[in-house]
């Protein structure tokens, strides 16, 4: 049995190892689609919320329910007797209220404009996500494609303790080159341990995003970055950013709102009806009334009301202000990174690597002539392995600043 468990065990380690080999390396663009596809409720919440105002925006202009009234009135105290009075009846009556001036119309263009808001939050969330999204796929690809490019320093490292041994073990060498050599490799080893925790971090945060898929592995290669536009034709987009729309609602809603008070220095009106049913053969009687709500002192109720409404609409309309500022700002930062950071992505490419590559050729060949001593052969090999991460990190760098542009310009771009 244990034998038919083991083999059973073997077979499903084998197929899970062939589906993670067989998987399909998982490209930024289907990492943002799979992310803003999700029926994720970051979401959902903003349309459940849009949803509940939109029923309240049918619910809050209707007019109040009526009012039904009934009553005993007029009954002699001395005998109770229905019919020995004849202002002794049985009364009913009806009262229907309606509301100030334009009222219910507004309540519903209110919670209208609410909905609004909810809806441009949910864009709003779909764009930070987008962002999120790319940043730590963007993370994953730095750790791992470095742990690449630091597993090909350590084997030429670990060559070089393999040839400082044999040479020590022959009295060539000392044993402060030998352990020089060994301490390097142990650093490695840590910028390894050190890159792999940077990999497990930054699937965990995809993985918030794109469940399952976060574990597939990545292209080798960054994908192609379309230029963002000028700066003036970003700047000209931000006014359509989904948080800017949020402010815009929002200030939609505080005009409401000022309408909405000035409603209160109009009358609100009451239709009313009654019917007395009096015994004895008397007649009934019935009766037809109207009651006015005049606002005669309106110093510290309306006038406040509406005064309170204006500066919260002027506070809304700062708001969307210092949005669009904010956003200005980040987007001459995120810029001046992605305008930069391609000169210095050049300047790796075209000089810095290359030069590193042939400094540590020159300094292998001058060591085993005899020209150069241990100490700066390891420098050579580290800067080589430091110029090819530099130019990683710069890389991914750039990348992360057309992120930031791309959130900020959105789909126009």
């Amino acid at each position: 049995m244990l034998k038919i468990i083991a083999a059973m065990a073997a077979v499903v380690a084998g197929l899970a190892s062939g589906s993670l080999a067989a998987a399909q390396p998982l490209d930024l663009a289907e990492a943002v689609e799979i992310a803003v596809t999700a029926e994720d409720p970051a979401f959902t919440r903003f349309d459940a919320r849009a949803s509940a105002q939109e029923d309240r925006a049918v619910s809050d202009s209707q007019l109040p329910d009526p009012t039904l009234r009934t009553a005993l009135a007029n009954v002699p105290t001395d005998t109770f007797a229905f019919g020995q009075e004849p202002m002794t009846q049985a009364q009913v009556g009806l009262r229907q209220e309606i509301p100030r001036g334009s009222t219910l119309r507004l309540n519903r263009e209110k919670r209208e404009g609410e909905a609004e808001i909810e809806r441009m939050r949910r864009e709003a969330t779909v764009r930070n996500v987008e962002l999120a999204v790319r940043r730590a796929w963007l993370d994953k690809f730095y750790a791992a494609n470095a742990q690449t490019i630091v597993h090909e320093s350590r084997a030429a490292v670990s060559d070089l303790v393999d040839a400082l041994s044999a040479s020590f073990a022959q009295g060539k060498l000392t044993s402060q080159d030998v352990l020089r050599a060994e301490l390097e490799l142990s650093l490695l080893d840590d910028r390894l341990v050190e890159l792999q925790q940077r990999e497990a971090a930054a699937e965990a945060e995809l993985a918030r995003y794109v469940g399952a898929n976060a574990s597939r592995p990545l292209p080798h290669g960054l994908p192609k970055l379309v230029s963002p536009g000028t700066v003036e034709e970003i700047e000209s987009r931000l006014v359509r950013h989904p948080i800017v729309q949020v402010s815009d609602a929002m200030i939609g809603v505080e005009e409401t709102d000022v309408e909405l008070a000035k409603q209160a220095y109009k009358p609100a009106w009451a239709i009313e009806g009654g019917y007395g049913a009096r015994g004895a053969d008397r007649p009934d009687f019935a009766s037809v009334g109207v009651s006015l709500t005049i606002p005669l002192f309106t110093g510290k109720r309306q006038d406040r009301a509406l005064s309170a409404a204006r500066k919260d609409k002027s506070a809304a309309e700062l708001d969307r202000a210092t949005t669009l500022l904010d956003l200005r700002r980040d987007l001459i930062r995120a810029y001046a990174d992605w305008t930069q950071l391609e000169r210095r992505v050049r300047l790796y490419d075209d000089a810095v690597v290359k030069r590193a590559g042939e400094t540590a050729d020159a300094s292998v060949s001058a060591y085993g002539g005899g020209r150069a001593d241990f100490p700066e052969l390891i420098r050579s090999q580290l800067a080589e392995l430091d110029a090819e991460l530099k130019r990683l990190d710069l890389q991914v760098a750039r990348a992360k600043a057309w992120a930031q542009l791309a959130y900020l310009a959105g789909d126009d771009q």
